[in-house]
């Protein structure tokens, strides 16, 4: 029985590391986009302090804190989201621990801190990111002005929380479906706007690549940059 429960352990124990492993590996951010990124003289990306911070040349004093999905590189959204610089958006992605945006347990100010000029912040996140971004307002509903959901919903209930709320869904999302998304709306608020991007995929919310379970994608990643800073724009009142 006792050589038993040592195998047992030692089977666990190296479980758990392939686990930890697994995490600690993220699908990559591919290198065009962040190439891109480096390159555009609108903003200036500042990665530190467990946080990339997309710092636009001319800032309106609003920022997104953003979530990444599960076992996503934070980089990968940095294409995507610097779209919104063009529009004064500072935003600023966590790098979570073990790439699982649910184990981040930094309190909203510590992922504010790099960027003390914004004076208005809304919370943001691609799937699991979302569901933690959900938490993260719930809890201060002081704090933020609204969310805004990549290809996501929330576990928490937000419906009475008077919060301005943006959901964005890909067409083709196999994992984050319609259905799902609908399921759980009624945890948002009535006036929650929803979008659909023609055509999108759940990775596409990225530039990552593709991603097992999700569906194919009819539209470009350029397109799907364009149309999420379309919805973001017109969402934010800043931008308006």
């Amino acid at each position: 029985m006792r050589r038993t429960g040592l195998i047992a352990l030692a089977l666990g124990v190296a479980a758990l590391g392939g686990a930890v492993t697994w995490a600690a590996n993220p699908m990559p951010a591919e290198p065009e986009p962040l190439a891109a990124v480096a390159a555009d003289p609108s903003l200036t990306v500042i990665d530190g302090d467990g946080v990339i911070v997309l710092d636009p040349a001319e800032p309106s004093g609003v920022g997104l804190v953003f979530l990444p999905g599960a076992r996503v590189a934070p980089a990968a959204y940095e294409s995507k989201l610097s779209a919104l610089a063009d529009d004064g958006i500072t935003v600023v992605i966590a790098e979570v621990p073990l790439n699982f945006a649910i184990l981040e347990t930094r309190d909203l100010d510590t992922l504010t801190a790099s960027a003390p000029a914004v004076d208005t912040w809304y919370l943001g996140g691609h799937s699991l990111g979302g569901v933690r971004a959900c938490q993260y307002a719930a809890d201060s509903l002081d704090r933020v002005a609204g969310l805004v959901l990549f290809g996501s919903y929330c576990a928490s209930d937000l419906s009475d929380s008077g919060l301005d709320v943006l959901s964005l869904a890909g067409e083709n999302d196999g994992l984050s479906t319609a259905e799902k998304i609908a399921d759980a709306a009624d945890l948002l608020p009535a006036d929650t706007e929803f979008v659909e991007i023609p055509g999108a995929t759940h990775a596409q919310f990225g530039d990552y690549g593709t991603q097992p379970g999700d569906g194919e994608a009819t539209t470009t990643d350029a397109e799907v940059r364009a149309a999420i800073a379309a919805s973001i724009a017109a969402f934010l009142p800043s931008a308006r």
